[in-house]
């Protein structure tokens, strides 16, 4: 498979685009760096799939995309998943930020809320001490590709001791095929800061196939606690490759609560690298498979830092022939004493023909530490719906119940109402109700 199979783009083209948005002469410096690398390396290689086998050249090429002036010119797509009262909004539209808002309060306190390439030309000296480091060009192909074509994307910078009570809210939409979709998340939390950041991926109206190749980058620096919530409820025409990664400092704390709600073939891994002392990162993760998906979701733990603490928990529900890999790792490393690593997968199949596959994985490097999973697949109780179908409850009703109490857990901690509501929805809808 040759690069320009994967990434049908040239360098003189992505000197084009850069010139054409004006971009920071060192950005466009590591995309063609970026893109040379590409050549050189392989793809990731998920636990029990096969990615050569699937279709990633979909990227398609930058385009222009005209600004909103306020929120009653959004893609109307966007404006269902806005909390109403809601002042700190960024929502990009295909290859490009639409759309920023942040509240006087919080431009006040120095927060910096903007699309990643306005931040790379206004905040360089933030943007290039952090962008890169905790998702690596030279991870594998697709994060190389992903750093060469990347488009609009997010930063966040929450200053030093600088706490907000209200969440930052991202939209991302795609809707024409040809273009490309690549956002970058970047999130940087300074010392003794807090932050809740919520984001929606969605798609409509696409008349072919789109590769979504999204990376997201969050470093909590010494103290900081990050809740990062993000729903992904892309159309079955998207393949969705998504890279989540966070590095804590000592005393930090990352909370991670994903909704994977795609309808297409989707490749998730979330990371935490708990690099300080006394850091904890909890992972939330729920998904729903249904038709012919194919899915491969790993949620990773990292300890170095002494009395670090991780909790995974991951929910799946499979129903018709979807297939998926539920892969948890903790890993501790030598020195990282005190350390408490803990996972849960559970899957639950819906038909005989629907696959599920948990894989807790503990590796150990350290003797004075504690360290757990659990994992189970199946179908549901027969027992839970016999015992609600006595009281009075059909079998069909029971089921729906059993199912909504096996997810609810995670859908609770969403910390938007309108998106809580919005998940629910969705979740009827991918389960066939």
């Amino acid at each position: 498979m040759t690069l320009q199979t994967i990434l049908p783009v040239q360098a003189a083209q992505i000197k084009e685009w850069a010139e054409a948005r004006g971009e920071a002469a060192w950005l466009t410096e590591r995309r063609l760096q970026a893109l040379e690398l590409a050549a050189s390396l392989e793809l990731p290689k998920p636990e029990k799939t096969k990615l050569d086998r699937w279709d990633l050249s979909a990227y398609g090429a930058f385009k222009s995309v005209a600004k909103a002036a306020s929120r009653e010119e959004l893609p109307a797509a966007t404006k269902e998943f806005i909390e109403e009262g809601t002042h700190n909004l960024i929502v990009q539209h295909n290859s490009g930020v639409v759309y920023t808002e942040l509240s006087e309060e919080l431009r006040a306190k120095g927060v910096i809320f903007t699309d990643l390439e306005t931040a790379a030309r206004e905040h360089e000296v933030l943007v290039k001490k952090h962008l890169g480091t905790a998702v690596k060009t030279s991870e594998h192909q697709v994060s190389a590709l992903h750093y060469a074509a990347w488009t609009g994307g997010v930063f966040l910078y929450v200053p030093k001791n600088v706490e907000l009570e209200v969440p930052l809210q991202a939209v991302f939409l795609t809707d024409d095929a040809s273009a490309t979709f690549a956002p970058h998340i970047l999130v940087v939390a300074d010392a003794n800061s807090r932050v809740t950041y919520v984001d929606n991926y969605v798609s409509t109206g696409l008349n072919g196939k789109v590769l979504h190749n999204g990376v997201v980058e969050v470093i909590a620096l010494d103290g900081a606690k990050v809740q990062y919530a993000t729903v992904h409820q892309f159309g079955k025409e998207v393949t969705d490759l998504s890279y989540r990664r966070a590095l804590l400092s000592n005393d930090a704390d990352i909370e991670w609560i994903v909704g994977e709600m795609n309808d297409g073939d989707t490749i998730a891994d979330t990371a935490t690298s708990l690099n300080g002392n006394g850091t904890h990162s909890d992972a939330k993760i729920i998904a729903i498979g249904s038709g012919t998906q194919k899915l491969n979701f790993t949620t990773r733990a990292v300890h170095f830092g002494k009395s670090s603490e991780s909790d995974m928990f991951t929910r799946a529900v499979m129903r018709e022939e979807a297939q998926s890999i539920i892969n948890g790792i903790t890993k501790i490393e030598h020195g990282a004493t005190k350390a408490n690593g803990q996972q849960t997968e559970k899957v639950l199949m819906l038909s005989p023909a629907a696959r599920g596959d948990a894989n807790p994985i503990l590796l150990i490097d350290e003797d004075d530490v504690m360290a757990g999973h659990a994992a189970s697949v199946g179908k549901v109780n027969p027992e839970q719906v016999y015992y609600l179908m006595s009281r009075g409850i059909s079998k069909l009703d029971a089921e729906r119940l059993i199912i909504y109490g096996f997810l609810a857990p995670i859908i609770a901690e969403i910390p938007l109402e309108l998106l809580r509501t919005r998940l629910q929805r969705i979740v009827e809808r991918k389960l066939g109700q």
